[in-house]
């Protein structure tokens, strides 16, 4: 197998260097409940990169072919990491779900001693439509560091509470209103109201400052034409 580059610039091995899968190196363990083990035993996280958005089927895939191939001693849990996305446009809420490590699928899978991967899973999971390569050189996978597999099993989880509103905007920001009564005036971003998903913007009107909330896609940066 070819080299491939990690996530997030490079999955190193246990002890070895190379960015982190979140990106930060030095980040510690103990995310993860003791209870909850990080890994099976013999067993250790690697990075497949696939197709984009063949993420999720490439995962229903091997995780059938496994179950199908008795294979459950050499490959475990297939994981792809999502989250969930309130945004409001015209006061109607819409909640979408993106991956968190687009082009990536994470296994949890035996290696041979020499660090190859087994020849019957090599076949059942190069055979699959949309798999490239894992991450690491010359057939040999990179196994993930403590903290990075930590991470992204909480990545895993599904949360229970209502999805995250992301905020493209930040206070004090420079925008300009696109869209409404006040279209083409500037102002300044003086509060974000990710529950309502709006913005409130500081705008000059006869020579006052006056606040006025505005939902995000009426707004844009000042500077983009």
């Amino acid at each position: 197998m070819s080299q491939q580059e990690a996530v997030g610039g490079g999955a190193g091995s246990g002890g070895g260097g190379g960015a982190a899968l979140d990106g930060r190196p030095n980040e510690k363990e103990g995310l993860i409940a003791a209870e909850e083990p990080i890994r099976g035993a013999g067993m250790n996280w690697f990075v497949l990169r696939v197709a984009s958005n063949k993420e999720s089927s490439v995962r229903e895939t091997l995780l059938r072919k496994v179950q199908i191939e008795n294979m459950k001693h050499l490959v475990d849990r297939i994981l792809v990491p999502t989250e969930k996305i309130k945004t409001v446009k015209g006061g109607k809420q819409k909640i979408t779900e993106s991956k968190l490590y687009p082009g990536y699928v994470f296994v949890e899978m035996k290696l041979e001693d020499d660090g190859r991967i087994p020849q019957d899973v090599f076949f059942l999971i190069k055979e699959t439509t949309g798999v490239g390569d894992f991450v690491g050189t010359a057939g040999r996978p990179t196994p993930m560091k403590d903290h990075e597999i930590e991470k992204m099993l909480l990545d895993s989880k599904k949360p229970e509470e209502l999805p995250t509103i992301k905020m493209v905007f930040e206070k004090g920001e420079h925008v300009r209103i696109k869209e409404g009564p006040f279209q083409n005036y500037e102002g300044t971003v003086d509060e974000l109201l990710p529950e309502k998903g709006l913005v409130r913007v500081l705008v000059t009107i006869f020579g006052r400052q006056a606040p006025i909330e505005l939902e995000e896609w009426q707004i844009g940066k000042a500077d983009e034409t």
